[in-house]
């Protein structure tokens, strides 16, 4: 339909030549031809092609232009992504007994309330835990909803690393606490470091390793994923972690991805697992999520539209205490915030 209105038929070309170059006789098949001379025809055509090919060029250019620019945008964001000055915060999650808590954390793994505070007009109550000051350590951050003494953990979220000096005594100490083991010291399976597994009041499992002097003893939060090569392209692109280390164990059908801004022993990390042929979880409503510091959420926030995350909250500061933040889902689900490096030393303060 649209082609046979921009190309004139014959019956349209006799029409104009009967009109405007006389009758034409029956058995006389008239064209363009007949009715322009060959030279100016040809000029005709030479110049309506080259109008054409000039208004070709130019939507070309300007859509080579323009796909050229948006990709040189989304290369520049995600470049600046890998020197963005990252760090993980925080790890936010939810428990029903703040003193019982805190007390565990504090005598049997050996954290310190950093600080404490409630909001008594939104009902609830944070305490930051950890084991050094919150501008240079990776901390936990519980959260007690008054009246809400019981949370649903869910099969996604995983654990918690804690590197001790030695797991034995420590697990000894938890139990003299009345604290849950539910896997004995002893080496991990197909390695030599030696682990134990406990879990708090809540049913949090924590992972402890025998690990030498660390800077950062709280090592670990491991999420379960559907599609391991997914979630590492997504970190790696959006979150400019690097994917430190990656191990496959057939044996026991899993495989795990080790993702940061450091090293293992230096720095805390995101442990990745895949379950063979597990591709969803039930991520409960305990754990809530990871905290990351950012120069910039606005162009944090970009970087994650273009590597395919969600953003749940757009870029900007918060009511009351004007600290910037974004918050996004990863491909899985998994929540993480942003929080702006200066507005974050500045709450601190």
């Amino acid at each position: 339909m649209a082609s046979s209105s921009i190309r004139p038929s014959i019956s349209a070309f006799r029409f104009y030549g009967a009109t405007r170059f006389g009758p034409v006789s029956s058995p006389q098949r008239l064209t363009l031809h007949s009715v322009v001379p060959q030279s100016q025809l040809f000029n005709l055509k030479s110049s309506k092609l080259l109008r054409a090919d000039k208004k070709s060029i130019i939507f070309t250019t300007m859509g080579n232009a323009a796909q050229a620019s948006t990709a040189a945008t989304e290369e520049n964001v995600l470049q600046w992504v890998k020197e963005d000055k990252r760090r993980m915060l925080h790890v936010v999650y939810r428990v029903g007994d703040m003193d019982r808590t805190i007390k565990f954390y504090t005598e049997c793994l050996g954290m310190k309330l950093l600080r404490k505070r409630d909001i008594p007009e939104e009902r609830y109550t944070n305490a930051f835990l950890g084991y050094g000051p919150e501008d240079s350590h990776f901390v936990v951050e519980l959260t007690y909803n008054y009246g809400v003494d019981k949370y649903d953990i869910g099969s996604g979220f995983g654990h918690f690393g804690i590197a001790v000096d030695d797991v034995a005594k420590t697990v000894e100490l938890v139990k003299a606490k009345g604290g849950t083991v539910t896997r004995e010291p002893g080496p991990v399976k197909g390695g030599k470091t030696v682990i134990a597994f406990i879990e708090d009041p809540d049913g949090y499992k924590f992972e402890l390793l025998e690990r030498g002097p660390t800077p950062e003893p709280l090592c670990q939060v491991m999420l379960r994923v559907g599609d391991l090569d997914r979630a590492i392209n997504f970190y790696e692109k959006a979150f400019g972690m690097e994917l430190l280390r990656k191990r496959d164990n057939p044996e026991y059908k899993y495989t795990i991805a080790m993702m940061g801004y450091g090293p293992e022993d230096k720095s805390a990390v995101l442990e990745l697992t895949y379950n063979y042929g597990v591709t969803e979880y039930d991520k409960g409503n305990a754990y809530a999520q990871i905290a990351i510091g950012t120069d910039d959420v606005y162009r944090t926030a970009e970087a994650i539209k273009l590597s395919g995350g969600k953003i749940t909250r757009e870029p900007g500061p918060l009511p009351g205490i004007s600290t910037k933040i974004t918050a996004c889902l990863d491909p899985d689900g998994w929540k993480s915030v942003f929080v702006d490096n200066l507005d974050f030393l500045k709450e601190l303060e």
